[in-house]
């Protein structure tokens, strides 16, 4: 039987098969020998061992698409990065570097500016701007007046998507309206959950609709860009793309090099001064992490 990871914790996994339900697994010991940790995500197949109780193990780990570090997390088609348009202020460099985050792990972002009915129309056509002009796709919603959901769930259909921003911005109200159509399995999957001893807060699916699943991922609010060389953070830019090549020193950096065509680009406003200066800040925060290692 197959199905989805959609929790781990304490040893126990939970299971969901497609219209059989949830199955609580024990991970059989081979994994531990290879060396091989389920994670939140994997496709994976089980034996049932009591039908009635919906107990079972987990025998096999499907092949995986992809594999996150932070959260630990498996098979994500892409991540929903939401941030609030006020109350909190959005913070333009912590958004940035959830999206150097994805992008450095290939995953597809989203932006979503919620709490629109907090700001000016002008505000919110900036914020779009800034964003979609960087090959973004960005959506405008209101949690509270129940505005843009149903385009979030388009989106989200039949993916699996990380949910990604800091708190105080609206994710669990979203989130919850997004799962309001779900029937009553949702209601098993809670119950199943929460079990005494399953109470820490881990990364868990949530189901949304059919093989539509919502990463929640508690802790994920705030990123340091590493793990990286400084000379590949421009490759993470989608906006640099068009220009790489273009400036006079080959392997140009962005950064303090002449006849760049990337800061003419800038000064021109086709890229927009506040990403790139959130670029220049991270590119000397990986210089100096560098120079800490060296």
């Amino acid at each position: 039987m197959q199905g989805k990871i959609i929790k781990g914790i304490a040893g126990f996994y939970y299971v969901d098969v497609a219209e059989s339900g949830i199955y609580e697994c024990k991970a059989k010991g081979i994994f531990r020998k290879e060396k091989k940790k389920p994670l939140v995500g994997d496709n994976v197949e089980i034996e049932v061992l009591d039908e009635k109780e919906k107990i079972g193990n987990l025998i096999q780990i499907l092949p995986r698409k992809n594999e996150l570090i932070r959260p630990a997390a498996a098979n994500v088609d892409q991540a929903l990065v939401i941030f609030a348009v006020r109350q909190p202020d959005p913070n333009y460099q912590l958004l940035d570097r959830f999206l150097i985050a994805m992008e450095q792990q290939e995953i597809p972002s989203i932006i979503c500016f919620n709490k629109k009915d907090l700001a000016e129309q002008k505000e919110l056509d900036q914020m779009y701007q800034i964003y979609s002009s960087c090959g973004y796709q960005v959506l405008l919603t209101s949690a509270e007046q129940e505005k843009g959901i149903s385009r979030i769930r388009k989106i989200l259909e039949g993916k699996t998507t990380v949910v990604a921003g800091p708190s105080g911005v609206g994710k669990s109200s979203l989130t919850n309206l997004l799962q309001e159509e779900v029937s009553m399995e949702t209601g098993e999957i809670s119950k199943k959950l929460k079990r005494g001893r399953h109470t820490t807060r881990h990364a868990q699916l949530l189901t949304v609709g059919e093989h539509t699943y919502l990463m929640d991922t508690p802790g994920f609010s705030s990123l340091f860009v590493e793990g990286m060389e400084k000379e590949e953070l421009r490759f993470h830019y989608p906006e640099f793309a068009e220009y790489e090549g273009k400036c006079r020193f080959q392997g140009c950096v962005h950064v303090h090099e002449p006849e760049c065509a990337v800061k003419q680009a800038v000064e021109k406003g086709k890229i927009h001064r506040q990403r790139y200066e959130n670029y220049v800040s991270f590119y000397e925060e990986l210089k100096e992490q560098e120079k800490r290692r060296y």
